[in-house]
């Protein structure tokens, strides 16, 4: 089992320097570092920022949002960092929903898996760079040959020859046919959440990935002795994300935790968050699905627990810690 730590995305102002922090988890030996973005800090830059910092860490967006940019701008970023890192970027991507891909970003929310393919597809015949890019798709053309276009497209390829061809893609991946997709056509996948007591929710969409396909699953990973009260930030997360994180009708971390055996639960958080009843949707969080999902408890009980995830098929826990004596503590636990 690897560790990663998670940084995710800034909120309303940017956090204090991650530098001490991250350099102190590439001494004690985590495999990777990820940001995020949704509508706010990009995922991009703090990458730059830390990769000028670190030596080894690998450095990963987790995700960074397709709708945002075109599949040959994203390609642009990964080869630029992954040149000033040395070869260490890892390319996290994901769909989000049709309230921030049409809200935010503009665009429509049409045929994600669709989309999802073509994207790869393109960003990897951009790193092999094996001739002038040229694409037929049903969602991207290039040259472009839409209806408005001018006609005067030029294939090219990319000018600056990518250090790696095989930058990893991984894809962040909730539903079932986008899972069978992501085992399909990417080299690993970020689950929102990941139980390793309920292995038969995700096994049957997996089994066609390729030898060396990781999965990279985030853990809630607290160190108290009052499981409750350590449990909270997870209830308050997920209070938030099946709540309010997408339409009534169109919440995939709504959907996610009914598949996960929790559909009348999760229906009444979605429920309690739309009549602006926040707290209690967040106190409807079941503490059993929080801990599942979670490493909380004192260190006795995270140690049992621990056993439960090393049975998984995920080759990477990211952890989101914020100071260097919890990031000592976490990897005394699991990378010894």
């Amino acid at each position: 089992m690897k560790l990663g730590l998670v940084l995710g995305y800034w909120p309303a102002q940017p956090p204090s320097d991650p530098i001490p922090l991250v350099q102190e988890a590439e001494r004690l030996g985590f495999d990777s570092v990820w940001t995020a973005e949704s509508w706010g800090s990009d995922a991009f830059s703090p990458l730059c920022w830390i990769g000028a910092h670190t030596k080894t860490i690998k450095l990963g967006t987790a995700v960074t949002q397709m709708a945002a940019r075109t599949p040959t701008a994203t390609a642009m970023h990964a080869l630029t960092i992954d040149h000033l890192s040395g070869g260490r970027f890892i390319l996290g991507l994901g769909l989000s929903g049709p309230q921030v891909v049409e809200g935010w970003y503009g665009r429509p929310y049409l045929k994600p898996l669709g989309r999802t393919r073509e994207y790869v597809e393109i960003i990897r015949a951009v790193l092999e760079r094996e001739g002038p890019l040229e694409y037929e798709g049903q969602y991207y053309q290039h040259p472009y040959r839409g209806p408005d276009a001018w006609g005067l497209g030029k294939s090219l390829k990319v000018m600056t020859h990518p250090l790696r061809s095989d930058i990893p893609i991984y894809l962040g991946a909730e539903g079932p046919k986008n899972v069978r997709l992501t085992a399909e056509i990417a080299d690993g996948w970020l689950p929102l959440y990941y139980s390793p007591y309920r292995q038969n929710v995700y096994a049957p969409d997996l089994v066609g990935a390729k030898p060396g396909f990781e999965i990279a699953a985030l853990c809630n990973f607290t160190i108290t002795d009052d499981v409750e009260a350590g449990l909270w930030p997870m209830k308050a997360t997920l209070g938030f994300y099946i709540g309010g994180m997408g339409a009534k009708d169109a919440n995939f971390h709504t959907n996610l935790m009914a598949r996960m055996g929790y559909a009348e639960e999760a229906n009444k958080i979605q429920e309690l968050f739309f009549a602006g009843k926040r707290d209690e949707a967040i106190a409807a969080v079941p503490t059993d699905f929080a801990d599942e999902i979670s490493l909380v408890g004192p260190v006795s009980r995270i140690k049992e627990r621990l056993e439960a995830w090393r049975s998984t098929p995920v080759t990477t826990m990211l952890v989101a810690a914020r100071d260097i004596d919890t990031l000592r503590q976490i990897a005394s636990l699991v990378l010894a």
